[in-house]
């Protein structure tokens, strides 16, 4: 079985004639894949060593809740620093 397109070799017809092949090729742009692809590129471009680095996707709420707890944080400890 092929890792990438988990079909195995005895599933094409190998050149019969007449036969069709068991599977077809489409081809779709997702949307999601095409951001990370290119936030991706961004980085490389940006000089950001990107070994080890995973790109994904969360849901906007959740990163503003993120971004959020970053800043209040980022508050408590300039508060902490100031005492």
């Amino acid at each position: 079985m092929c890792p990438q397109c988990n079909t195995r070799y005895d599933d094409w017809d190998h050149g019969g004639e007449g036969q069709e092949d068991a599977y077809a090729v489409t081809v779709q742009r997702c949307v999601g894949c095409q951001v990370i692809a290119d936030r991706q590129d961004q980085l490389g471009r940006d000089g950001v060593d990107t070994n080890g680095v995973k790109v994904g996707l969360i849901p906007a709420a959740a990163a503003a809740a993120l971004q959020a707890q970053r800043e209040l944080a980022g508050h408590r400890h300039r508060i902490t620093d100031d005492d």
